[in-house]
């Protein structure tokens, strides 16, 4: 394979656009996934929503496309490679290349682990939130280096990777151990990748309203406001201004990178 060298932001004319790329986002959808969506649409890139909620994601892709971009959305489970595969074909069949995927899609528990009876949520989550992010970086990621183009492969973490908190109150183990493997698993991608000029990242949230907000215990909430320097949850839409920026010119000395996007939370918390 021969390297694809991209060239440097010689000016800052253009240096934050992303206007015209192709983007899939999975777990589009909702929550921080619809951010990332919202944010690449707004900023002039079309969107392909992968999500297992295929009228929802309908209804987002379709709000979309007010901005003038082309945006669609395909029903997928990422944690079945075969659904993944299908996928693939519908994405390719809408666009011609693939510049950017941002892999979102996550679940979490709120079980103790000798409590998972079965394991069955240890499963259920590891699926999802790695392998389910190998399946689609294995199965997207070969269009991308064959195409030439370079590009931008963008992982939703958690500053759960790399720290525990709320162990005993809010307890989520696969979680944690899920996104402290994608954060090592992004740094070799990046390695791997990086001859086809293709950056991988990862972008680690703290507190950010999502559908886990449900599962938060008010200690947790009570922390937040007390502790945490920024005093609030962030937006969804402020986690997709940084995954615009990741994907953009500007950020082209960056990959292996985790990202770390949390108000100040693990600095005054550790």
């Amino acid at each position: 394979m021969s390297i694809v060298h991209l060239p440097p932001i010689t000016s800052m004319e253009d240096a934050f656009s992303v206007k015209g790329l192709n983007v899939v986002v999975t777990g589009g959808n909702r929550g921080i996934g619809k951010g990332i969506a919202t944010a690449f649409a707004q900023s002039g890139a079309n969107v392909a929503i992968l999500c297992r909620n295929k009228p929802m994601g309908d209804a987002v892709a379709e709000d979309l496309a007010q901005y003038g971009v082309r945006t669609t959305c395909i029903r997928v489970d990422i944690s079945d490679i075969d659904s993944v595969k299908q996928a693939e074909q519908e994405v390719f069949a809408f666009f011609d290349h693939l510049d950017v995927l941002v892999n979102n899609a996550g679940v979490a528990t709120t079980t103790p682990f000798l409590q998972d009876e079965g394991m069955k949520e240890w499963y259920r989550v590891l699926n999802t939130d790695l392998n389910g992010v190998a399946n689609m970086i294995h199965t997207f990621a070969p269009h991308m280096v064959q195409a030439g183009r370079g590009g931008s492969i963008i992982n939703t973490s958690s500053v759960g990777g790399h720290r525990v908190g709320g162990g005993k109150d809010h307890p989520n183990p696969p979680y944690h151990t899920a996104k402290a493997g994608l954060d090592h698993f992004t740094r070799y991608l990046a390695i791997e990748l990086g001859d086809a000029g293709i950056r991988v990242n990862c972008i680690a949230p703290g507190p950010f309203h999502s559908d886990l907000d449900a599962d938060l215990p008010p200690s947790f909430l009570e922390q937040i406001d007390r502790n945490m320097p920024m005093h609030r949850f962030g937006e969804p839409i402020e986690l997709g201004a940084y995954a615009v920026f990741l994907a953009s010119p500007a950020a082209r000395m960056i990959t292996g990178a985790v990202c770390v996007v949390d108000g100040g939370l693990t600095c005054a918390n550790g």
